[in-house]
């Protein structure tokens, strides 16, 4: 591209070249929610494990019921995880609560509500069909079932499953180790006293929660002054817990651009432009073998960033496939013009009644605007301006990721 600058495409391959899912460890149930399965799952148990009862009612044997309506004799009660009656004899009725086994004979339950609710003696008033209100053994998995397949993300109704089949852990590729570092040495904490020219420091809180998010461990290093010695010091005393690093700042033309002074020297990473806007500034490599990502300073460039290039590193690192989330397209609520031309825009949005709405102006400091925004629009590299109606691109910013 002109001007000496990677296409959005480029600089993503070239990052996602570089990575590959992380080693695979058993992982206890409650650890593994987001995660993705290493190998498939098979049922070492049928769902249901025996016939069982779907009602609190009476066990009966259908053809006992031929006349309605009728009385029978109460031979047994059986609960839920009290096999009180294993066999129904004829002419008889068993209570029988929701879950417990059917007694061997039984071919229906009786819900209470048709019945007397007798104890010794019940009045049956209304006759169920053969295998009304009851459960059968494997109806839902059967042993040997492949019930999950290697990829699955695990999502909570997963886990319920894993957990019903008796699996108190699967094997998952792990979370990626996050660390995140902001730069500038007018940055304070939030909470501390500012000076004239300081400012209160909110991209680390930003990358944090969007690498948590994602499924990530996070270590947040909090803020390092424009000084390319202490930038390598924090560096480099968190690479041995991480398998990846987050900086922003520091990676433009000026004058106190720490991360690109500090890194250039060492020739393992690249910094160039990318053609997209905000986020154009981008640099990635490795230092002592751990991937890094460094992106630009201003809020907004820096969140677009991740979205676009450090949220499919961590979705390769986790083994989910697509790498990349899918772009939705969606109807423009209004016109929009794009400059310069040969910049992949992106600009923030809100997606009501089916249409998309842009949230405050270019600027990339405009991080009010990225709060109050739910959506990514996306104008291509060619257009100048897109009227209300056309049909654009767009990453949601809520759901799963």
């Amino acid at each position: 591209m002109g001007d000496g600058l990677v296409s959005v495409e480029e600089h993503l391959t070239r990052v996602l070249d570089d990575l590959a899912p992380l080693s695979a460890a058993e992982v206890p149930l409650m650890d593994a929610l987001g995660l993705s399965l290493a190998d498939d799952v098979t049922s070492g148990v049928s769902l249901p494990r025996f016939d069982n009862s779907a009602m609190d009612g009476y066990a009966v044997r259908h053809g006992d019921l031929a006349s309605v309506p009728v009385t029978l004799p109460v031979v047994g009660e059986i609960g839920a995880g009290q096999a009180g009656v294993e066999v129904l004899p004829p002419g008889t009725v068993a209570k029988i609560m929701t879950g417990a086994p059917l007694p061997e004979g039984a071919d229906a339950v009786v819900p209470y509500e048709w019945t007397d609710r007798g104890a010794e003696q019940v009045l049956i008033e209304q006759a169920p069909i053969v295998s009304q209100h009851v459960r059968y053994a494997g109806e839902d998995v059967r042993e040997g079932d492949v019930v999950l397949g290697a990829g699955t993300v695990l999502e909570p109704r997963h886990l319920g499953l894993l957990a019903s089949i008796g699996r108190p852990s699967v094997k998952c590729g792990r979370r990626p180790r996050v660390v995140v570092v902001s730069t500038g040495s007018e940055l304070r904490d939030p909470g501390a006293e500012l000076a004239a020219d300081s400012i209160y420091e909110g991209n680390s809180f930003l990358l944090a929660g969007a690498a948590v998010r994602a499924g990530a461990e996070v270590r947040r290093l909090g803020i390092v002054p424009d000084e390319p010695s202490a930038f390598l010091d924090v560096l480099r005393g968190s690479l041995a817990d991480a398998d990846l690093v987050v900086t922003s700042g520091g990676v433009s033309q000026g004058d106190y651009d720490v991360v690109k002074a500090a890194l250039r020297p060492l020739g393992t990473l690249w910094f160039g432009g990318v053609a997209m806007q905000p986020g154009k500034p981008q640099g990635y490599g490795r230092v002592d073998g751990v991937p890094i990502f460094t992106l630009p300073g201003n809020p907004v460039s820096s969140y677009i960033s991740f979205q676009v290039f450090v949220l499919p590193a961590l979705r390769r690192m986790l083994g989910r496939e697509p790498a990349s989330l899918p772009w939705l397209t969606a109807r423009l609520g209004e016109a929009v013009d794009s400059s310069p031309e040969g910049k992949r825009q992106f600009l923030r949005g809100v997606l009501r009644d089916g249409e998309l709405h842009r949230v405050g102006g270019p600027g990339s400091h405009l991080v009010g605007a990225l709060a109050a925004s739910d959506a990514l629009i996306v104008v291509p590299e060619e257009a100048t301006s897109l009227a209300a109606g056309d049909e654009v691109q767009m990453l949601s910013l809520g759901g799963p990721q």
